[in-house]
């Protein structure tokens, strides 16, 4: 049985919407995870670093929300 059969398996949920679950999750958690990094380059007077991690956050802010609505799209069929 491969990897994903035991995902399945386990958490009852279709392979394809658990991995649009971990997707949007994996998101939140790294915007989470760059605003201390924001915070430490501001701390240290690196606006430049600051800004990188700031367009980034925006970029993982972006992606959980497109799979948000992807999930919600395929679970409302």
């Amino acid at each position: 049985m491969s990897i994903n059969a035991d995902a399945q398996t386990v958490t009852g949920t279709k392979d394809k919407d658990y991995n649009i679950i971990w997707f949007v999750e994996a998101c939140l958690s790294n915007a989470l995870r760059l605003e201390t990094y924001v915070q430490d380059a501001e701390k240290d007077g690196d606006s430049d670093l600051a800004d990188f991690f700031r367009r980034a956050q925006g970029e993982s802010r972006k992606g959980a929300e497109q799979g948000k609505e992807l999930l919600a799209q395929r679970l409302g069929k």
